[in-house]
């Protein structure tokens, strides 16, 4: 397949069937790609691109989402014991520049360039291959819940994000980003309208805006 070229592809539950399917169709190495904190109004969104050991992949895989945090964090340290791993953080300058698609798609290609082996086909999380993309990719709509490699991809960046938030959280505790992780919480709006937008906070959306003095 040409770099670039798309192909949606649905399947009924989270398995290694896609994978398999580009490994005997000739790609030596594939890998999933997932990203964390597209909605939130403050902090980075973080993208993550893994290639599975299909000799060792964790039990439990699954879309981050539904997965509770003390699960997520005991399949993270397995991904990384087992995997190849990569990801990107895109700060709020990123974001406000690009906007968050924008920002997201770029995230990925570097998280596929910070593997520590070159995959030559990407299976993406979502409607999108990005531009510039440094092998074959492939969108798989709802691939986190498709895709034993984007499940483990999804957990890599919403771990890595929220590690990120409670790091904010220690420099800026009055925000609580510990607890909403930068989502429009009523508790976050609250701290927005009493302390306005801080250097976390991503200026091009709407509610961060309004809450400018």
């Amino acid at each position: 397949m040409p770099k670039g070229d798309s192909k949606t592809l649905v399947l009924d539950a989270p398995s290694y069937e896609l994978e398999e399917a580009a490994l005997a169709g000739g790609h030596a190495i594939v890998a999933g790609v997932d990203e964390a904190g597209r909605g939130p109004l403050a902090g980075p969104v973080v993208a993550a691109a893994v290639v599975l050991d299909p000799k060792a992949i964790p039990d439990g895989l699954n879309d981050s989402k539904k997965l509770t945090e003390d699960r997520r964090e005991t399949l993270f340290a397995q991904i990384v014991a087992t995997a190849q791993v990569g990801f990107c953080a895109a700060p709020v300058e990123v974001i406000d520049r690009l906007n968050i698609r924008g920002a997201t798609l770029w995230a990925m290609c570097q998280a596929l360039d910070a593997l520590p082996v070159r995959p030559d086909l990407a299976l993406i999380d979502g409607r999108d291959v990005p531009e510039g993309l440094s092998c074959n990719g492939q969108f798989v709509i709802g691939g986190d819940g498709k895709s034993l490699s984007i499940a483990a991809a999804s957990i890599v960046a919403k771990v890595v994000r929220d590690r990120m938030c409670h790091v904010m959280d220690s420099g800026l505790p009055h925000y609580r980003f510990g607890q909403h992780k930068g989502y429009g919480t009523a508790l976050h709006l609250e701290a927005l309208a009493a302390h306005g937008p801080c250097e976390m906070h991503r200026m091009s959306f709407a509610p961060v805006l309004a809450a400018r003095r």
